[in-house]
């Protein structure tokens, strides 16, 4: 197993993530408790000992199963990080509860690491709004040896991530977020990454194969990256392309049944970094993903002073080319409903007036009428 140092501890490089438990008759919220006990045995036996969990994984069970299940092991043998669920606008008065149940749930009396989770657009205002005091209280358990290292995860845009770490930056202690290869310059990752090293936060990854999106891809990509690594397999090039950050110490992988983690366990055995050409081949794919099928806007802003309706028309694109793309892999596309949680009415696609002054102005010649129309229909 890859170890990376954090504050004098051995974090395995390779995190179990508990939001894709195995379970039951497909029913998202009956976890296969034998199974996932299994999988931990397995990731302990084989040098696992980061286990990620949070309040509303698999219908709020995800946190007593995997107490369970670490319970039977020394303390000092694994690290557990649960998060406070700010994904949900009705939690921010309830930071005290919520936090003494997370306790009585894992059956622990102490978190190794705690996140205030999923920073977003949706929620940035009340996560720094001190009515609801979450720092604060999080802070106080920290002191009192409740918490031993706090942090956030965030699924917001770079502007987000800018405000919350100007008022909090200096207690954060790790940043987890979306990183992939796919993703490193369609959600801005990289400059994520970059702001994050100015403030000398390291990162932690959810979603590295992009929901499995990556695990998979056309028979001329993988080619490609066969003849570099004929040995290697093509969901392994994810993870060595995060392997590959420096400022990466943590990547959490969802392993849904005994098979993948066995995979991934045997891709951490050893250190394989991309070189130079291995990366250059890595992106290149990424933005040939990026570009298909995708509206082919440049963010040159000429529509924005056309708009008699004031709309963010680049930012809106981006989003719609996030939502269209997340979906036509076949996975959950939340990141678009999340961020336009915080829009106005008059501010939303649905607010287009189908004027089309916008339209006369795009050097792309973008239909932007009839893709606000379709991003409305497909939210």
């Amino acid at each position: 197993m890859i170890y990376r140092d954090f504050i004098g501890m051995k974090l395995s490089l390779l995190g179990f993530g508990a939001m894709r438990l195995p379970v039951i008759d497909g029913d998202d919220s009956k976890i296969d408790e034998e199974t996932t006990f299994r999988m931990v045995d397995y990731a302990m036996e084989h040098g696992i000992n980061y286990y990620d969990t949070a309040w509303g994984y698999h219908g709020e069970h995800s946190e007593e199963v995997m107490g369970r299940a670490l319970n039977r092991f020394p303390r000092d043998s694994y690290y557990l990080a649960t998060k406070f669920p700010g994904y949900d606008l009705s939690n921010m008065p309830k930071v005290k509860e919520i936090f003494q149940k997370q306790m009585e749930k894992t059956g622990h009396d102490f978190f190794d690491f705690y996140l205030i989770h999923n920073v977003c657009e949706l929620n940035i205002e009340q996560y720094l709004d001190p009515q609801y005091g979450i720092l604060d209280y999080i802070k106080e358990q920290k002191e009192a040896g409740l918490i031993k290292h706090l942090g956030f995860s965030c699924h917001g845009d770079l502007p987000v991530l800018k405000r919350f770490l100007e008022a909090y930056g200096d207690d954060m202690e790790f940043c987890q977020l979306q990183l992939n290869y796919f993703d490193w310059e369609f959600q801005r990752g990289r400059q994520k990454v970059e702001l994050l090293k100015e403030y000398g936060i390291p990162v932690w990854v959810m979603e590295p194969v992009r929901g499995g999106k990556l695990v998979k891809l056309t028979e001329e990509r993988e080619k490609i990256l066969k003849e570099l690594r004929p040995d290697e397999e093509i969901v392994a090039w994810a993870f060595r392309f995060l392997e590959s950050q420096p400022e990466i110490n943590m990547i959490l992988s969802g392993m849904s049944d005994e098979q993948q983690l066995r995979d991934n366990i045997k891709t951490f055995e050893d250190s394989r970094p991309l070189n130079e050409k291995e990366m250059e081949a890595i992106l290149k794919i990424a933005d040939e993903m990026a570009a298909e099928k995708q509206v082919p806007c440049t963010a040159c802003h000429y529509c924005v002073d056309h708009c008699p309706a004031g709309l963010d028309i680049p930012r809106l694109i981006e989003l719609y080319n996030e939502h269209t793309l997340t979906k036509k892999a076949g996975l959950m596309a939340f990141i678009a409903p999340m961020a336009l949680g915080s829009y106005p009415d008059d501010k939303k696609p649905s607010a287009c007036l189908h004027c089309r002054s916008c339209e006369q102005v795009c050097p792309q010649q973008i239909k932007i009428s009839e893709v606000m129309e379709d991003f409305v229909k497909e939210l």
